[in-house]
């Protein structure tokens, strides 16, 4: 199916085939453009989440974006890491001389126990090494790596793309704002100012900024012409495939504060997009939310079934479902859509699949969606190589 390309998304492949979109109007994505791959905190199959080292290898992958998210430091400067808790990323634990650090903070309402970025200077960052979060995953690269600032990022970005021939864009989170807000440690305009030195301020810039809070997106639609991406979080999802939503994955933490009743879901209605349209070029839903998948219940227990009957109850035991209208919808209104998290673990892949990862990627990139956030950047690109021949 070929979109009518509207001037707006005209425009709009002229920016991503500067950042690996340039295969001309072939696909099914809003601007009939290749979608994008993004590495989601760098190769984070592979290696450590935001290091230095896994942004390299997904870009040797051949991502066309890189994932940083940001938190500020104690002195205000940004680095990346998932969480402002760096208890489970970082080897912080372990260092004796900041045990007396370890504390209780709220995060999006939520208290947490652990050691908090905002607690730290940049200088004592740097003492600290990078480790795996996932058990399943490869932990002999713990200890190795430094916590790199979106600085450096930038400028592997840039340097690695000269290295490579292709420009690499830079897709960097903001990080629960209203968190940093109370820190006194706002981050939209420390993120705006570095941006500006590399004269990232455009449309056309090889950045995309994104959020799960809706506030600080609005403000920094009057502070930049750089494309703005709203995240659709959720909770979980039930057995007919329905997400289900429960705090603090309901909604953005914003409206939580503020007594907004909308959520997450009622931002994906037509309505809802249309909203989101007046301050962002794009979502980044949940997957789920695309296309979703249902478990079994056979004996009427509420409990989903081990239907492969290997001991546990995951992704393997469920199948997929029919795609939702969210995508069409998305695009009717002029925004691009870039699902999150694409991951190789065969517990994470519906029956359908068969433990291929690349036949889930296909799925979703047959629907049309114009980028995917993938921790496994080689099979993300591998999956999309074949994708002509199947449209």
């Amino acid at each position: 199916m070929k979109m009518k390309l509207t001037a707006l998304a005209l425009a709009a492949t002229a920016l991503l085939a500067a950042c690996g979109g340039s295969d001309g109007p072939d696909y099914n994505t809003l601007d009939g453009q290749r979608p994008l791959v993004i590495g989601h905190r760098g190769a984070a199959g592979y290696r450590p989440d935001h290091t230095i080292e896994g942004y390299k290898l997904a870009i040797e992958m051949g991502a066309d974006f890189i994932e940083p998210d940001l938190v500020a430091t104690k002195d205000g400067e940004l680095i990346a890491r998932h969480e402002p808790n760096i208890t489970g990323t970082t080897d912080v634990a372990s260092h004796p001389e900041f045990a007396s650090r370890k504390t209780t903070r709220v995060v999006d309402g939520v208290p947490e126990t652990g050691w908090f970025a905002t607690d730290f200077t940049l200088a004592e960052i740097k003492t600290l090494r990078a480790i795996q979060p996932l058990a399943e995953r490869d932990a002999q690269y713990n200890g190795k790596f430094s916590i790199p600032t979106l600085k450096e990022v930038l400028d592997l970005a840039k340097s690695e793309g000269t290295r490579v021939g292709r420009t690499i864009g830079v897709y960097p989170e903001t990080k629960h704002p209203t968190y940093h807000v109370d820190a006194g440690l706002k981050l939209e305009d420390r993120l705006l100012a570095i941006l500006a030195t590399y004269g990232y301020t455009q449309k056309s810039s090889p950045v995309i900024i994104q959020s799960f809070e809706v506030s600080n997106l609005k403000y920094l639609r009057t502070k930049t012409q750089v494309r703005l991406v709203q995240l659709i979080d959720g909770d979980d999802v039930a057995l007919n495939g329905q997400v289900t939503l429960a705090a603090p994955y309901d909604k953005p933490y914003d409206f939580a504060v503020v007594g907004d009743k909308r959520t997450f879901i009622t931002m994906l209605t037509p309505a809802g997009l249309a909203e989101i349209k007046t301050y962002a070029d794009g979502i980044g839903p949940w997957k789920p939310y695309l296309i979703s998948s249902k478990g079994v219940d056979a004996n009427g227990d509420g409990k989903a079934d081990d239907v492969n009957k290997d001991g546990v109850v995951d992704e393997r035991d469920r199948t997929m479902l029919p795609a939702t209208a969210v995508l069409k919808d998305a695009h009717a209104a002029g925004l691009v859509v870039h699902p999150f998290t694409f991951r190789n673990e065969a517990k994470r892949l519906a029956s359908d699949f068969n433990g291929d990862p690349v036949a889930e990627y296909r799925l979703f990139f047959q629907l049309g969606v114009d980028g995917v956030f993938s921790d496994f950047t080689d099979t993300a690109v591998k999956a999309r190589a074949g994708l002509k021949s199947l449209l």
